[in-house]
This record gives C-alpha cells, sequence and structure tokens, in this order.
C-alpha cells in the first residue's frame, strides 16, 4: 500500500482504531476528537483514520453504544499508527486473532499504541518486552504481577520509541497533543487545546492518580508520608510505631491524626488499602487465592478471607467466581 500525499503534496498521517469488546468510550472520542480539530484548525487534512475490529462489523463500548467498522484485523500501511481502545474485561477481549494481527504488523514496523487498559493487549503480544509503558491506576497491581519485565510508570502516557500507552481518560488527549506538537509544532497543538477547552496540558512526567493530600482531602505532610508509605509497602506491611517513627511521631500522635482528619485507625486504614489490592488481583488476574493473599501481606489464608469477608461482604472465593461468571455472560 502506498502512503496518502494530501493535494499540496505534504504527508497524512493514519490512525487505525482498534475497537475492542467493550472499550472506554472516553479514551477513544477524546483522541479521536484532537485529530478531528487538528484538521479543522489547520484548515488541511493532516489526519485521517478507520475503525478496525474483529469481524470487521460491529462493535460495542462498555455503554453498549454500536460503533460501524470500517475494516477487519487487515494488513494497513506501514506508516499507520495503530491505536488499541481498551476497556473492562480487557483479558477476556484479549484473543488470539488479534495477538497474532498485532506481531505480524510490528514486525512490519508499524507504530502501536494502547489506551486504556490496552496496554495489557500490547504486553500479552510482546510489544512491550524492555519497554516502558503505563496503563490505567486500576489495572497496575495486576500487571505488575504478570509483566515483570516491563517498566510500568505511574504516567498519564508513556512514549518508547513506537511503542505508545495511556492510562485512559482524558489522557488520551495529552498524548495526542504530544503528537500534534511533534508533527506541526506546539502552536498547533495549543490551538487544538484550546478548542477542547482543555487548560492544563499534561506531559508524559505528570501522574495519572490524584495526589494524596487531594484524594483525602487533608493536606497534613506526616499523614501524606504516611499514606504514602503504606501503599508502598502491601506484601509486607510496617507497624503503626515504625510508621509513626519515620515520620517524627510517637505511635499515639499517629493514632490521634488518622482518628481526627480520615476517622480510622492507622491499623484499619492499612488494612483497607492492602484489601483493595487484593480485590483487584481476584477480578483481574488467575492468581490463586492464597497467592492473592500472599502478595497483599496476609500470611494466613483463613485470616484474608475473614478479613475480605467483614469488608466486601463476599468471601474471596465467591468473589472470584462471580468474576468468572461475569466474564462468561
Amino acid at each position: 500500500m502506498e502512503p496518502m500525499i494530501d493535494v499540496d503534496g505534504s504527508h497524512r498521517k493514519r490512525f487505525i482504531f482498534v475497537l475492542l469488546d467493550k472499550f472506554t468510550m472516553l479514551s477513544f472520542s477524546c483522541a479521536i476528537e484532537a485529530l478531528r480539530i487538528a484538521n479543522r484548525v489547520s484548515g488541511k487534512q493532516l489526519y485521517t483514520w478507520k475503525l478496525a475490529g474483529e469481524g470487521g462489523e460491529t462493535t460495542y463500548c462498555s455503554t453498549g453504544t454500536g460503533f460501524k467498522l470500517d475494516m477487519d484485523l487487515e494488513e494497513i500501511n506501514r506508516d499507520d499508527i495503530v491505536l488499541i481502545c481498551g476497556g473492562i474485561e480487557i483479558q477476556t477481549a484479549t484473543t488470539k486473532k488479534l495477538l497474532n494481527w498485532l506481531r505480524r504488523e510490528a514486525r512490519r514496523g508499524v507504530s502501536v499504541g494502547g489506551l486504556c487498559t490496552a496496554s495489557y493487549v500490547m504486553a500479552k503480544a510482546g510489544l512491550l518486552d524492555k519497554k516502558r509503558a503505563t496503563i490505567h491506576w486500576e489495572n497496575q497491581d495486576s500487571f505488575v504481577e504478570e509483566f515483570e519485565d516491563i517498566t510500568l510508570t505511574k504516567s498519564v502516557y508513556t512514549i518508547d520509541g513506537n511503542r505508545i500507552t495511556t492510562a485512559g481518560g482524558t489522557s488520551s488527549i495529552d498524548m495526542m497533543l504530544k503528537l500534534i506538537a511533534t508533527d506541526h509544532g506546539q502552536d498547533l497543538a495549543n490551538l487544538v487545546a484550546d478548542q477542547l477547552i482543555y487548560s492544563s496540558i499534561r506531559t508524559d512526567q505528570d501522574q495519572q492518580r490524584l495526589s494524596i493530600p487531594t484524594r483525602i482531602g487533608v493536606r497534613h505532610p506526616k499523614l501524606s508520608r504516611v499514606i504514602q508509605i503504606m501503599e508502598e509497602n502491601i506484601e509486607d506491611p510496617i507497624s503503626p510505631s515504625v510508621l509513626a517513627s519515620d515520620v517524627g511521631m510517637s505511635t499515639r500522635q499517629l493514632e490521634r491524626l488518622f482518628r481526627r482528619y480520615l476517622n480510622l485507625s492507622p491499623k484499619r486504614y492499612y488494612m483497607e488499602i492492602r484489601l483493595q489490592k487484593a480485590r483487584n488481583l481476584l477480578m483481574q488476574t488467575d492468581m490463586s487465592v492464597i497467592n492473592v493473599a500472599l502478595a497483599c501481606g496476609f500470611t494466613s489464608p483463613s485470616h484474608f478471607s475473614k478479613c475480605y469477608r467483614a469488608h466486601y461482604d463476599t468471601t474471596p472465593y465467591r468473589e472470584r467466581g462471580t468474576q468468572g461468571m461475569r466474564a462468561s455472560n
């Protein structure tokens, strides 16, 4: 296939959006709208796009809205950019046909990107080996467990050579603005951002999650530091006395701090962080319940099950079974 040339002789870049079953509409729409607006404000057709997917007929996003596809998973131009649009139940959407197609096109030199959870697909296809990548924060725990050799960042997007990954949501805008700026200059990217009412363009150095003070609604440096230490030490939990010592407080002062601002004891808050990670691993990986328990700092499976049930009103085994039923429906 020949590359597309505009009437004025300039090169047009084409994106192939691969829409997976139950993909997230927000990530996709943010990306494609940035391209449309770039064409409009420049007065030129700088970018074109096609919607692709298995079967080449119709696919549905996570809201149930159907999208008519332009093409099946077929050979494309070597200078096209593939953007895989992921969403919920990404493991189920990652089919053998999709993986084989991606590997074949990647061998031909095609640039490949993943929006939202589609970094999982790229990793499964081996396209992120020895690369830096990002994925939606909710999927990071399971991603790290399955793909140990990939350097996972917490950035809103990551570009490593001809591999692009984004964290989902509005991060598609930031990534597209970066590509537009690289192709046609920062002025055009800024014009597109203005049209999108996007007043703060993030870079690949920006973190995808809110800061701890913003998340908990409290600006207390020692409290934020303790919570950060907790989040970084899930597999081997640290005792309240050591946490207090690390920030120059007594255990009693730490207890009062948590009670005052969060209405929880440090021990209880830490437990809820660990249980949230456990739930993510149960829902998103095939790890055994025992291994999930160990990864979240529980040395006894019975203690893990008791704590899980008290918090989520179900057992880890039933949670895993429910997830299996959802995936098969």
